[in-house]
């Protein structure tokens, strides 16, 4: 990790673990992210949480219904709303890898309307939109996301909304340093820079709509 980020705690050094960390490290290591990565360099100072972080956060991340692709903009949501530079450097990356626009990630990251094609990615920003900014999502939104997705996949959704807002608030609070293969941090954001307010996600435009 780079060193210019200032910290507050220290970043758990997998050179000098207790046995109880040890124990926690090799099983995330070992498992589906391969490394120690983002918060759990915090949440290690507390194996029994970084235990059951790790579980839930990589079912977040790597299982269950939600498409690759609308979990990496549901996330990028998440990241511009709460200012996480880390988050949106990692996340944006994986976005457009996972085929998600790069002038909608840009849009996104600038505060900005994004303009989607795609129905289905419109309707999950929308609801993301609300429940970030509300805690709440209207009827209309929450019924026309539900019909094209499912049960599974809106509650799977639901769960990255409030897991990726526990990662942003860890790597912000604890000032987490940026990972030397991260992308690009948020624009006008500088790294270390603490903001009042969430950033607001305006609602989007759409064009040609998908079936």
């Amino acid at each position: 990790m780079n060193s210019n980020h200032p910290r507050r705690i220290p970043m758990v050094d997998p050179g000098d673990l207790s046995a109880a960390q040890q124990e926690v490290y090799d099983k995330i290591v070992g498992g589906k992210r391969g490394r120690l990565a983002g918060p759990l360099h915090v949440a290690l100072h507390v194996p029994e949480l970084a235990e059951r972080w790790s579980a839930f956060g990589e079912y977040v991340r790597f299982e269950g219904e939600l498409p690759q692709r609308v979990r990496e903009l549901a996330i990028i949501c998440v990241a511009r709303f709460w200012n996480s530079q880390v988050e949106w450097a990692i996340h944006s990356r994986i976005a457009a890898g996972e085929g998600l626009g790069p002038e909608i990630i840009e849009a996104i990251g600038r505060g900005e309307a994004p303009e989607f094609d795609d129905e289905l990615h419109a309707l999950v920003y929308e609801f993301m939109r609300q429940l970030l900014e509300f805690g709440q999502v209207a009827d209309g939104a929450y019924r026309a996301l539900h019909e094209r997705i499912g049960t599974k996949a809106l509650v799977e959704l639901t769960g990255v909304a409030g897991y990726y807002s526990l990662v942003a608030m860890t790597l912000n609070v604890h000032r987490v340093p940026m990972p030397d293969d991260a992308g690009a941090p948020l624009p006008g954001l500088p790294e270390g820079t603490p903001t009042r307010h969430p950033t607001r996600l305006p609602p989007c435009k759409t064009g040609r709509r998908n079936s």
